[in-house]
């Protein structure tokens, strides 16, 4: 029995990675005062619009830009969480401020790089080696928890961007979470059942696991509940996400089933070889005990 992923419509719609907008008044640092934003023969412009064509040529397909027609020194991002990361389908927005003054050394590195380094070096598989002096594999336990967090952290980011997602970025919030929807539910469910260490979910077209990690009550509970915050959020833009989850929820059950079994048939290995060990054990006494 394969689950279906993918939208049932079938349909994505595209959106610009990079757009220039008129709408900043949710913009973090929108009350930042910066002037002669709009001259153009200023060093000040020269900078940014060089930034922007950067942007525009080699932006990655996971992230997305959108910088203001009238506020040329802010911009607002979006990275996409990358797969085999507890960041996974998540939506992560940063709101960007430059300043007229020299602290903004734009030969040192470009937007661009501070985009791609957010994604690769933050938003990673294994974010708590992020902190100095941790060494894995030391810590892993740790670090697993950790991962733990930041997906029940991004659950609940995901629900409240789509009751309130930033301004230009609207219309893209509903189609992701469409998209996706999914496969974050199907994650949810695996990780709370223990059938896959968090952030190593993938799409894989099924959903049979027979094998178990060890996950604790309090991230199970956590998991549970955000798992029906999102199916609330989700169902509202694709009513056929009830008969998808009625079908997570038997495959869940043949889960456990096998991981059972498995664990059952190991137990019985198990026993017989050490019923051998001990047999054996005991002739070899016993043919001690009779020289």
């Amino acid at each position: 029995m394969e689950l279906c992923l993918q939208n049932p419509s079938g349909i994505s719609k595209k959106f610009p990675q990079f757009e220039t907008v008129t709408d900043a008044s949710d913009h973090t640092y929108v009350n930042s005062n910066n002037t002669l934003l709009t001259t153009t023969n200023t060093p000040f412009h020269k900078t940014i619009m060089k930034e922007w064509k950067i942007l525009k040529k080699n932006l990655p397909p996971s992230i997305y830009v959108r910088t203001y027609e009238n506020r040329i020194d802010l911009l607002r991002a979006v990275i996409v969480g990358a797969s085999g990361t507890p960041y996974h389908d998540g939506l992560f927005f940063f709101d960007f401020f430059f300043p007229l003054s020299p602290s903004w050394q734009p030969n040192e590195s470009t937007i661009l790089q501070v985009l791609v380094s957010l994604q690769g070096l933050v938003l990673n598989e294994k974010p708590y080696y992020n902190e100095p002096m941790l060494i894995p594999p030391i810590f892993d336990r740790l670090s697993r928890k950790y991962n733990e967090d930041v997906f029940v952290l991004s659950c609940k980011t995901m629900v409240h961007l789509l009751r309130r997602p930033p301004k230009n970025f609207e219309e893209f919030v509903v189609e992701h979470f469409r998209d996706r929807a999914r496969s974050i539910l199907a994650a949810c469910k695996a990780y709370m059942n223990g059938f896959v260490i968090v952030g190593e979910y993938r799409d894989c077209g099924g959903f049979l696991f027979d094998e178990k990690v060890k996950v604790s009550r309090n991230f199970s509970s956590l998991m549970r509940d955000q798992y029906c915050r999102l199916f609330n959020s989700f169902v509202k833009n694709d009513s056929s996400l009830r008969e998808f989850c009625t079908e997570l929820d038997q495959l869940v059950q043949i889960s456990e089933m096998r991981t059972l079994e498995k664990a059952m048939s190991k137990e019985k290995k198990f026993m017989s070889t050490l019923s051998g060990i001990v047999s054996g054990l005991f002739w070899c006494v016993k043919g001690i005990a009779d020289s």
